[in-house]
This record gives structure tokens, sequence and C-alpha cells, in this order.
């Protein structure tokens, strides 16, 4: 039994042309994906749905910015190319983002939802906020407009 996510059945798509256009730099980096899916499916004995996939995807932009400023801290520009267009690549599968308005309307709109007041109300609306701008927003920028927000 094997249930598909219209995201991983575009990443498995994506690598068949990659494959077909014999594309190295982009099939490697789909390749890299995938694995990174597959064992996250195999760690939890899960089969990862859209939203385990775009975590997933989160987690390897943030490694591709983390390895681009020390490689260029380093002076290799190779690696720094190499990574970007990893990068690049990685962007492509997230969702369209979000405004800053539409951010800051998300933000508020939590805010007030979850009645949070106060820097011990940030956990609270992290919380909910996480789920639904998945993909959609930085987190990082999310945490420092909601502690902006609860100051």
């Amino acid at each position: 039994m094997t249930v598909t996510t219209a995201l991983k059945e575009r990443i498995t798509e994506d690598m068949k042309a990659a494959m077909r256009a014999k594309d190295a730099g982009r099939l490697s980096a789909i390749r890299l994906l995938q694995a990174a899916i597959k064992q996250k499916e195999v760690d939890e004995r899960v089969v990862a749905d859209d939203a385990a996939v775009l975590a997933i995807i989160e987690k390897l932009i943030k490694q591709r910015k983390d390895s681009i400023e020390q490689f260029a801290k380093a002076g290799r520009t190779d690696l720094v190319d190499k990574e970007k267009a990893e990068l690049e690549l990685l962007t492509g599968y997230l969702p369209q983002q979000m405004s800053e308005a539409e951010l800051a309307a998300a933000v508020d709109a939590v805010i007030a939802e979850s009645g949070a007041a106060g820097p011990q109300g940030m956990g609270k609306v992290m919380a909910i906020l996480k789920p639904r701008l998945a993909g959609r927003a930085d987190m990082g920028k999310v945490s420092a407009l909601v502690k902006q927000r609860l100051m």
C-alpha cells in the first residue's frame, strides 16, 4: 500500500525529467531531497504527507543557507555556487510565500484568537502559527514579529 502526495509525485516527476535531460546537478539535489524524505519515513515508520515533506524541505533550505554562509567565509565559491543551485531548486517546491502584510495580519489574528499577552504567550502563539504557515513564511521572521507584537 503506497500513499503518494502531490508534492512527492511532483518531486519524482522532476527527478525523471532531470534524468532525461541529463542534468546532473539538478538530479543530485532532487535525490538528496528524496533521500531525506525516505529517511524520515523509515525512521518514524510513517508515510510523509505534504506537510511533512514541506517541513523536510524547509530544514534542507536552512541547511543550505547555513552552508552558503560558511563556504563564503572560507572563500569556497565553487561550493557556494553548488549550494545556491540546490537552494534555488528546493525553494521551488515551497508554496507561494506570504507578503509582509499577510504575515502581520495572520500573527495579529492568532494573538487575538489565543488571547496571548506579554512574552509568556509567545509559545502558545507560535504553536498555533507554525502549522498554519508551514512553507509559506520564514518561521524566524514570524517569531521575530510575534515577539515584537507581544512586547
